[in-house]
Formats: C-alpha cells, sequence, structure tokens
C-alpha cells in the first residue's frame, strides 16, 4: 500500500493560499472577509480529509471483510 503525497501538497497549498489572502485582506482593513476567506479553506481541507478518511474506512472494511 503506497502512500500518497500529493493529498499533503493539496493541503499545504490550499494552506498557503489562504494564508496570504487573509493577510492580505487584514492589511486593507477587511477582517471580516479574511476571516471567511480562512473559514472556505478551512472547509474546503475538511472535504478532503473527509474524503481520505473515507477511502481509508472502505480500505480497512475490504480487508477485515475479506471482500474484494
Amino acid at each position: 500500500m503506497a502512500i500518497d503525497a500529493s493529498i499533503l501538497f493539496q493541503i499545504a497549498g490550499i494552506g498557503i493560499i489562504v494564508a496570504l489572502i487573509h493577510t492580505i485582506l487584514k492589511q486593507m482593513g477587511k477582517e471580516e472577509i479574511a476571516q471567511f476567506a480562512t473559514l472556505v479553506g478551512f472547509i474546503i481541507v475538511l472535504v478532503i480529509v473527509i474524503d481520505g478518511l473515507s477511502d481509508l474506512f472502505e480500505q480497512i472494511k475490504s480487508v477485515f471483510l475479506f471482500q474484494g
């Protein structure tokens, strides 16, 4: 079973982009929009993680139930 590192790079990329957007918006005086952008970034990362966990649980289920 190979570990797919592309998911980690996607999450890191989203984090960097959201941090840049947050910093720019905060310096412009738009703190509410900056917080909203951070929340949207967090939700996107959460969806990616939940999708990965779903795949993991499907693999675990197939191993323990001996289904192919």
